[in-house]
């Protein structure tokens, strides 16, 4: 069986450090808001290269907080992706937003900065580019339109943490940047976790207040906030393994690189330019025989995955409000993409075993 992650294999790897870590949390007695979170949020900080990073409850908080804090509410606009998981939308509309979808590029599969200026209306507050399966949006571009049009900037990092395009880190390109800890992620705690990256002292200030119950001071509530804390024991999960992201960012890249040398001839492989550094949160490729290929993994025992089947101007929950849009990029690279077991410790045999798979379904 050759699984989508292995998290038991990483856990043994890193078994005495995190049981150490989680025991002396417990120990502490310090379980919310202690001081493994305040120290996990300054060495995430100072790895991102971010000016504030303040910890929350999970990834889909990260962005409700995010978005909340830059002032978007009922009847403000923000345009995004459709090709991604629902919580981008999600979070939007928490707020009373309105989500606007703009199709994607068909070799990254990121929101494609030449449709977004064509969404635009008096009502679009905020651009949220995704940077989807770890590959960084094209941020030059997107950028200066938000600079033109004066809109906010607010990143969808969840999976890339660790990925660069230009020499700077996601996340740190825009007002807001939004991490999940989800434990799959390529960095995952044992549980749900987040992080928002804040450009100004400001929004770091506001997102502490939303994550707590809209408190700076206890039993005074400026606002009406949230209950959306890390907890210590899953911060100190974190620190061990922050030291190590960019390990195991390079085995996952290790593990892509010979995928896609050995797949190249028989489907289209993840698209990387030089500019940017691809994390591969998932190693996504692209065929006309998905079916075909997934039976054929699955017959070996190997797991395969298809993020995302459904892009979200199709799903039931927005299927009247945007009933009459087409995206057609974002539906073609929906009915063929499709994903293969990609994690840093995975032994080069099961790459080859994966690959081999593929290539016989494929071509026989």
């Amino acid at each position: 069986m050759i699984p989508m992650v292995d998290l038991k294999t990483q856990y043994h790897n890193l078994k005495t450090e995190i049981d150490k870590a989680v025991l002396d949390a417990i120990e502490s007695t310090q379980f919310i808001l202690g001081p493994n979170v305040t120290a996990f949020e300054q060495e995430a900080a100072a790895y991102l290269g971010a000016n504030v990073c303040v910890s929350c409850a999970s990834g889909t908080d990260a962005l409700h907080l995010a978005i909340l804090a830059a002032g978007i509410g009922p009847g403000d606009e923000v345009i995004t992706s459709p090709f991604t998981f629902i919580a981008t939308a999600e979070a939007i509309c928490y707020t009373g937003a309105t989500p606007v979808f703009v199709d994607i590029d068909p070799r990254t599969f990121n929101i494609d900065p030449a449709r977004i200026e064509a969404a635009i209306t008096p009502r679009t507050k905020a651009v949220i580019p995704v940077h989807i399966f770890g590959q960084p949006a094209d941020m030059t571009p997107i950028t200066s339109i938000c600079e033109k049009h004066k809109l906010l900037l607010i990143e969808d990092c969840a999976q890339s943490f660790g990925a660069a395009i230009n020499g700077r880190m996601t996340g740190t390109l825009g007002s807001l940047g939004c991490f999940s800890f989800f434990p799959s992620k390529n960095l995952g705690c044992y549980g749900d976790g987040g992080l928002i990256t804040c450009a100004t002292a400001e929004l770091a200030e506001q997102v502490k207040m939303l994550r707590n119950h809209g408190s700076r001071v206890r039993y005074h509530h400026g606002v009406i906030g949230y209950n959306s804390r890390l907890d210590d024991i899953q911060a100190a999960i974190l620190r061990v393994k922050l030291k190590r992201i960019d390990e195991f960012n390079s085995g996952r890249r290790r593990v892509a690189h010979l995928y896609s040398e050995l797949l190249k001839d028989v489907a289209e492989v993840p698209f990387e330019d030089g500019s940017g550094v691809h994390v591969y949160h998932q190693y996504t490729l692209l065929t006309d025989r998905r079916d075909t290929v997934m039976a054929g993994l699955s017959e070996k025992q190997i797991s395969s995955a298809v993020y995302y089947p459904i892009p979200l101007h199709r799903q039931d929950v927005f299927a009247d409000k945007f009933a009459g849009v087409s995206l057609p990029v974002a539906e073609d690279v929906s009915l063929r993409c499709m994903s293969l077991p990609v994690y840093p410790e995975m032994p080069e045999e099961s790459v080859r075993l994966v690959a081999r798979t593929v290539k016989e379904a494929l071509v026989g």
